[in-house]
């Protein structure tokens, strides 16, 4: 897997002498470009924008610090979305249309992205995420949507990844799918694992939901252990996963249990318990086990010695995408909406912390996956995933 990254100090320092980016838009007459923060900082997913948005702030102040883009210093404005979609939607039109920004960055969820892009198409502002990973979030029936973007890899992409890791690392050829039924992003998942792990021989022996809030989840469990498999597929989001793992190790459930990036989240292993945390493998976008690329090592420190805590994958994720927003800036033919959007649309070989990457004609990056394995509720492998 590629995972160079141009040097921080070289990558800033560019961006600062980028040209193209003159007149024309609500930044152009001050020495600001406006940049929107729309994330989930309180509610169900506060993790994941917490983590998103410390990485975002950090890398624009990297860039502010080493001259801003094409001597304008870049002012982010940010809002709370509670977690909730529709206060997304609601954020990010005031965002376009009262603080006149150039670009939104977030929500780190799929739902709550989504939500946001008609009226990224409305305004012509572009949006993009670092974690939106849902099929439809940048093609919706078949049309490409002309002003969302994102840095990370699809569900497609990671469902599919992990069914092969599961049959060729694992060797597993049976498994039981547990899977959140209120949510867009695990259905995904499931559905892309499932079909995946079949083609490659595999028999999918068993499927259960949950929604969303859920805490109790000894009937399915029950029901699974009667059961014969050698892997457990269990997308969703840490709240419910950290309980279903803690109660499924409870009941002497030992199968791999195998999940998305959903996982990622300190939270998983205050849930589950470091005892129940083995033998659990997960998609991700980024491991601080890639010591052999010194750049993640140098990303980790800095986040560290600004945060004083270690970075997720979310944080690296938002880091990258700040510097995706700010290299397109720094293309664009001037400071509009529009003209950002094609910039972002034009953008190759962009090396960031969680690998080198191209936007493809669907407005999604050419990038690989990692599958993280946790010991105790600690990575300590990371695998490469086609």
């Amino acid at each position: 897997m590629k995972r160079s990254l141009a040097a921080i100090a070289a990558a800033t320092l560019s961006l600062s002498l980028l040209a193209g980016c003159g007149g024309g838009s609500s930044s152009s007459d001050s020495d600001v470009i406006k940049v929107g923060i729309n994330y989930e900082l309180s509610g169900a997913v506060a993790t994941y924008g917490d983590a998103s948005v410390k990485g975002i702030e950090m890398a624009f102040d990297e860039i502010n610090a080493a001259g801003g883009i094409n001597g304008k210093q870049v002012e982010t404005i940010k809002y709370d979305t509670k977690s909730e979609p529709a206060e997304a939607t609601t954020l990010a039109t005031k965002l376009m249309t009262q603080d006149k920004v150039v670009t939104v960055i977030g929500p780190a969820t799929s739902g709550s992205f989504k939500a946001t892009i008609p009226v990224a198409n409305q305004n012509k502002i572009p949006v993009v995420s670092g974690s939106a990973t849902a099929e439809d979030v940048t093609v919706s029936n078949g049309k490409v949507q002309e002003y969302a973007f994102r840095t990370c890899f699809s569900d497609s992409f990671q469902g599919t990844a992990m069914a092969s890791f599961a049959t060729d690392n694992l060797g597993a050829k049976s498994a039981v799918i547990i899977k959140d039924t209120s949510s867009d992003y695990a259905k995904g998942l499931a559905e892309n694992f499932s079909s995946k792990f079949e083609s490659e021989g595999g028999t999918i022996v068993g499927e259960e939901g949950y929604v969303a809030g859920d805490t109790d989840f000894q009937a399915i469990l029950t029901r699974i252990k009667s059961q014969s498999f050698d892997a457990i597929y269990l997308p969703g989001y840490y709240n419910e996963v950290g309980l279903i793992i803690k109660q499924a190790r409870d009941l002497g459930i030992t199968a791999p249990i195998l999940g998305g990036d959903g996982y990622e989240s300190p939270t998983l292993l205050q849930l589950a318990g470091a005892s129940a945390l083995n033998n659990v493998y997960y998609t991700n976008h980024y491991s601080s086990l890639d010591t052999d690329n010194a750049k993640v090592g140098e990303f980790i420190a800095n986040f560290k010695a600004t945060y004083n805590e270690d970075p997720s994958a979310f944080s690296a994720l938002g880091y990258d995408t700040a510097y995706f927003v700010a290299d397109a800036i720094g293309r664009a033919s001037d400071l509009t909406g529009e003209a950002v959007k094609d910039a972002m649309a034009s953008t190759t070989d962009f090396s960031g912390v969680t690998g080198t990457f191209s936007i493809d004609a669907n407005h999604d990056p050419d990038k690989a996956a990692l599958v993280i394995g946790l010991t105790d509720g600690v990575p300590t492998s990371a695998v490469d995933a086609a």
